[in-house]
C-alpha cells in the first residue's frame, strides 16, 4: 500500500498523481505499486510541490510495518530513533521575534 498526502500543491501535480493513484479525499492519494514506481512518483512530487508540502507512506518490513518521507515546510518531520522512525514536532513560530 502506498499513500501520498499533499497540502497546498499545484493542480498540475495533483493531476499527475491522479493518473497513477486514486484520490480518495482532496490531496490524499492511495495505490499499490512497486518500489520503482513509488520512487518515480515521489520524484514527481519533489519536482512539482513548489510551496506546498507532502508526505508519502508505504508498507515495509520495518519494525513499524511502514516507512515514510516528508517534503516541504511542516511542523512534523520524521526522525530515526535507534532504527525506529518517529515523528518530531517543530515548535510553532511565536511571532515575538525581536
Amino acid at each position: 500500500m502506498l499513500v501520498i498526502v499533499l497540502e497546498n500543491a499545484p493542480p498540475r501535480l495533483r493531476g499527475r498523481l491522479a493518473v497513477w493513484l486514486l484520490e480518495i479525499r482532496a490531496g490524499v492519494y492511495v495505490g499499490n505499486y512497486s518500489k520503482r514506481v513509488r520512487e518515480h512518483l515521489w520524484a514527481q512530487v519533489e519536482e512539482g510541490i513548489e510551496d506546498g508540502n507532502a508526505v508519502i507512506a508505504w508498507r515495509s518490513s520495518s519494525e513499524a510495518g511502514f516507512e515514510f518521507l516528508t517534503l516541504g515546510a511542516n511542523r512534523r518531520v520524521g526522525v530515526d530513533f535507534d532504527g525506529v522512525q518517529l515523528v518530531s514536532f517543530h515548535p510553532e513560530p511565536s511571532g515575538d521575534e525581536g
